[in-house]
């Protein structure tokens, strides 16, 4: 599954709800100023309430925060 979703996540065998919110990360992690209320209203038919938006909301930017910070101080690199 995880090669899969590295791969390709489109093509990936996951649940429509699944592809939708790895939709709206990878949205998220690109720009997150193009996010809006539609996109809020497409993961609500999906199934998520506004606790579950919000738990991917933070966990995906805290994900992005801290891998931008392990980058600029370089850690994981050679010296």
């Amino acid at each position: 599954m995880v090669e899969a979703l590295e791969r390709d996540y489109t093509t990936a065998p996951i649940t429509p709800q699944e592809r939708l919110m790895v939709e709206y990360v990878v949205q998220l992690t690109k720009d997150a100023t193009k996010i809006g209320k539609s996109d809020h209203a497409k993961l609500r038919a999906e199934g998520f309430d506004d606790q579950a938006i919000l738990q991917i909301t933070l966990i995906a930017s805290w994900f992005n925060y801290i891998n931008r910070v392990a980058d600029a101080l370089g850690v994981g690199r050679e010296p």
